[in-house]
């Protein structure tokens, strides 16, 4: 660049040591814009420098988040993904359902990225109202009591994604968990922020919002416990113990069940007396999700032993006899 067009003329608006005046008016030859040249040139460029930093620095951070999302996606959970308190099926599995984990993962990362989008964006628009010279402190002050007035007009919302965020981080259901919310009862088939969506056994969906879960009982985490009572009416207590026992310990011991359960099936004896005879208890442990399965084979065999040992029909006879009406007993008037 020429000297000549650094050097200071009387004649221009600039003072001697604005080098960007002169040089404007110097090339231009014009007054105004030399004056102006200041905020027409060099507070775009950083205005502009600004924006391209706060655009590369949320790529970067959405870059590493998506990274994290699919590593804990395909099985790799991190620390900051990991559940707060892990669930027993998932210590004695060493891994989530799939569906379940690829969801909870991106609903994280979802919240993540939404946050990092806020956060560079706001710094990075203060930061541009700052060159204009504005006074940044009294709009972060306002800023501040707008978002306490929007939280108390918007309380649902907040608590149904305060308590959303809760529930992924602690990791109380996901989908294909069997959830009970007291009045919806199903499989969990997506998990959200603001709502878990719920079938029953009907097939009807249900949306539950976050907020309005007081409870949840799981019944998909760690192992189960299935209780079948037996009735057997006024038969020998023993001899249908022994049956039962004979029953449970034989399908403990089927190749094709014996893998479902977490401890040996166990007859406890009778658990109620009522003016229809006894009631004898079976109860095993199994994992979560083949409860249902093992629950109704193991009363099909139940049944089936009850039958072959002649015990059933034995209950039925004294049943009869019970209910049946003698034909010299005297009518009511």
């Amino acid at each position: 660049m020429p000297l000549s067009l650094l050097a200071p003329d009387p004649a221009t608006p600039c003072t001697d040591t604005d080098q960007i005046c002169q040089w404007l008016y110097n090339v231009t030859d014009s007054a105004w814009l030399a004056d102006g040249g200041y905020y027409l040139l060099i507070k775009p460029i950083r205005i502009i420098v600004i924006i391209v930093v706060a655009l590369i620095a949320r790529s970067l951070l959405n870059h590493t988040i998506n990274k994290i999302v699919a590593r804990t996606a395909q099985g790799k959970v991190p620390t900051m993904l990991r559940p707060i308190r892990v669930p027993v099926a998932v210590l004695n599995s060493g891994s989530m359902f799939p569906e379940r984990r690829r969801q909870r993962a991106e609903a994280i990362g979802s919240v993540l990225k939404s946050m990092v989008t806020v956060g560079v964006f706001s710094v990075a628009f203060l930061i541009v109202l700052s060159e204009f010279d504005v006074n940044v402190g009294p709009l972060i002050a306002s800023l501040g009591i707008v978002g306490v007035a929007l939280g108390f007009g918007a309380q649902s919302l907040v608590k149904d994604l305060i308590a959303g965020l809760f529930m992924l981080l602690e990791d109380q259901y996901g989908v294909g968990d069997v959830i009970d919310t007291g009045e919806a009862v199903g499989v969990v088939e997506s998990v959200g922020l603001r709502t878990v969506t719920i079938r029953d056994g009907r097939g009807v969906i249900w949306y539950v919002r976050n907020g309005e879960i007081i409870r949840i009982g799981n019944k998909s985490q760690g192992w189960a416990t299935v209780m079948i009572d037996v009735p057997i009416g006024f038969v020998g207590v023993e001899d249908a113990t022994a049956v039962l026992r004979q029953a449970v310990d034989a399908f403990a011991n089927d190749p094709e069940w014996s893998a479902d359960f977490v401890e040996p099936p166990q007859v406890l004896g009778v658990e109620n007396i009522s003016v229809d005879g006894a009631v004898i208890r079976t109860v095993c442990k199994t994992s979560a999700d083949r409860q249902w399965d093992l629950q109704r084979e193991m009363r099909r065999r139940l049944t089936e032993a009850l039958e072959a040992s002649g015990i059933a029909a034995q209950m039925q006879a004294a049943r009869a006899m019970r209910t049946a009406v003698p034909a010299d007993e005297p009518t009511a008037p």
